[in-house]
């Protein structure tokens, strides 16, 4: 077993049910691995766990017991940790689950918020671990397998190292050090704890492992990964090991995000907004996706989140949907890094083809920019502040599914896409690695041409930016523009500095009273989530963050 407590959490970590679903519909361990078809049900459950929060249905017997299921899904719980944490979102809901304590930057080893994240990853973990353990060589020839399997059995097996490897670099970002476990221990061991350079470690030689077994660029079926996933991975786990572990390594950062770019095979969309729509499986840019659609994984997380929390019932011509929450809007400051002509919804323009920016897809009408309301405490009122149509249940043609909308999504989340590995490189470059800055320039602007479709996508003005305009700073902006709501927010504000001090946002460091939206510097803690709670009382090996003891 992965996390001591999820013995509790889980009815799967009943002996060495790991891998399997957790009701009883479905087989059990004794009686799955007996096909060829079958592991590869196996295999697509290591990825689905990154997608689907249920056994049966829209939200119905979640598979982390105990937990709120709509919250437990992998990009809702992270979405909270690494956009609601930051200059874009003001989330209103879910104060009971500790949302407040993420919006104020105030979370503390009990705010329930963050341990959704954590068992999702250990979860996904231990189907992994599980997989491994019933693929080797050994166990395919007792099954009478061998022969079927041999030649794609290695690309299984690279690929559920990836996805683990995957879940132990957001481990890392978000928790720094925690749990470790792996193939080799078994199911019902209670894990050791690994530093943060040790998990750091751990998960670089592994995809630096894969990197060269895995399938060729593009080879892979759809919404599995294949090389260039890896070299992405490697990329974004490099810019960050300054601010994670205190290493230099801007050099392979740059290395692994050209090898991205110049593959070939994953290139900028035509559209930005193509990207977000729900025929983006169509988008050769998404270099590792997260299927979703409405009838095989209709659930409370995922993209459906992304709608519903940032849409009411007025949107829903423009969104495709006809459910809505309205349980989030952008903060200022994130409008703020658009031009101000961009910032403005014009329901004669719904799409913003008039825009010089289609990266700025706002819907203001009847709202307000700000997040407050003068002389009042923080309100749980979607109106006070703008949101965003990055995210449509309509395709390319600009329909919805069906007449009037439908309750849930069908869009794709984007894991990896290129457009990242251009502005990685770019900032590598900037932070020292051996490339010019008139390459970074380039990969920059390839990014705004595409923004403001001008340049070699079309005819609009042009966004161009001069070397002088090159700066850090500016990178991090034109991140936000394009990878906003991305669930990287705040893993890029950490590593360029500006996460806990020196730059504040609506109600960074408050208390939520009347006036006190304006943000402040708050300690140097909250670059890091603690180890939840309950952990303590199940393992007796973990020591919680140092900062939160």
């Amino acid at each position: 077993m992965v996390v001591a407590s999820t013995l509790v959490l889980c009815n799967s970590c009943l002996d060495d049910l790991n891998t399997m679903p957790l009701n009883e519909n479905v087989l059990t361990s004794d009686k799955v691995y007996i096909s060829a078809a079958a592991y590869k049900g196996i295999l697509a459950k290591c990825y689905g766990s990154l997608i689907n929060n249920a056994q049966q249905g829209a939200d119905s017997d979640g598979d982390l017991n105990g937990m709120d299921t709509g919250y437990s899904g992998y990009t809702r719980a992270v979405f909270y940790l690494q956009n609601c944490t930051t200059d874009e979102i003001a989330l209103h809901s879910g104060s009971s689950q500790g949302s407040r304590d993420l919006l104020f930057l105030c979370w503390h080893p009990g705010t329930q918020i963050t341990r959704y994240s954590y068992y999702r990853l250990y979860m996904t973990i231990n189907y992994c671990n599980e997989f491994l353990r019933e693929s080797t060589d050994e166990k395919l020839k007792d099954r009478g397998l061998y022969e079927e399997m041999k030649n794609e059995t290695p690309y299984y097996r690279a690929e559920v190292r990836f996805i683990r490897a995957y879940c132990y670099s957001m481990l890392c970002d978000l928790f720094g050090s925690g749990p470790y476990v792996d193939e080799t221990m078994m199911p019902g061991t209670i894990p050791s704890q690994k530093s943060r350079e040790e998990i750091y470690n751990y998960a670089v030689a592994e995809v630096e492992a894969v990197a060269t077994i895995l399938k060729t660029p593009g080879e892979n079926e759809y919404g599995r990964v294949d090389q260039v996933s890896a070299w992405f991975l490697l990329s974004r786990i490099y810019l960050n090991a300054q601010s994670w572990v205190g290493k230099n390594e801007y050099e392979n950062a740059y290395k692994y995000a050209k090898k991205v770019i110049d593959c070939g095979k994953y290139p900028l969309a035509s559209d930005y907004r193509h990207i977000f729509l729900a025929d983006n499986h169509t988008c050769r840019e998404i270099i590792w996706s997260m299927p979703q659609d409405a009838e095989n994984t209709p659930n409370s997380a995922g993209t459906n989140f992304l709608i519903k929390a940032l849409s009411d019932g007025k949107m829903s011509a423009y969104t495709g949907m006809t459910d809505s929450w309205g349980n989030a809007r952008l903060k200022t400051q994130l409008v703020d890094k658009f031009d101000l002509d961009d910032q403005v919804f014009d329901e004669n323009d719904p799409w913003g083809d008039n825009k010089k920016d289609k990266r700025a897809q706002f819907y203001t009408a009847g709202h307000t920019k700000d997040t407050w309301v003068d002389g009042k405490d923080f309100q749980n009122d979607f109106n006070n502040g703008y949101v965003t149509l990055k995210w449509r249940n309509m395709t390319k043609d600009r329909n919805a599914l069906a007449p009037g909308g439908i309750k849930y999504v069908s869009i794709d989340f984007p894991m990896f896409r290129t457009a990242d590995a251009y502005l990685m490189a770019a900032e590598a470059i900037l932070r020292g690695a051996n490339g010019s800055r008139a390459e970074a320039l380039n990969y920059v602007n390839e990014v705004r041409d595409r923004a403001y479709l001008s340049g070699t996508y079309g005819d609009g003005i042009s966004g161009r930016i001069a070397d002088t305009q090159l700066t850090l700073d500016f990178i991090l902006d034109e991140r936000a523009r394009e990878l906003h709501t991305e669930l990287i927010r705040r893993t890029d504000l950490i590593r360029f500095g500006k996460f806990t001090k020196g730059y504040d946002w609506d109600w960074k460091g408050s208390d939520g009273k009347a006036g006190n939206y304006i943000g402040k510097d708050v300690d140097d803690r909250y670059k890091l989530y603690p180890i939840p709670q309950e952990e303590f009382t199940v393992n007796p090996y973990l020591t919680q963050n140092q900062d939160f003891q």
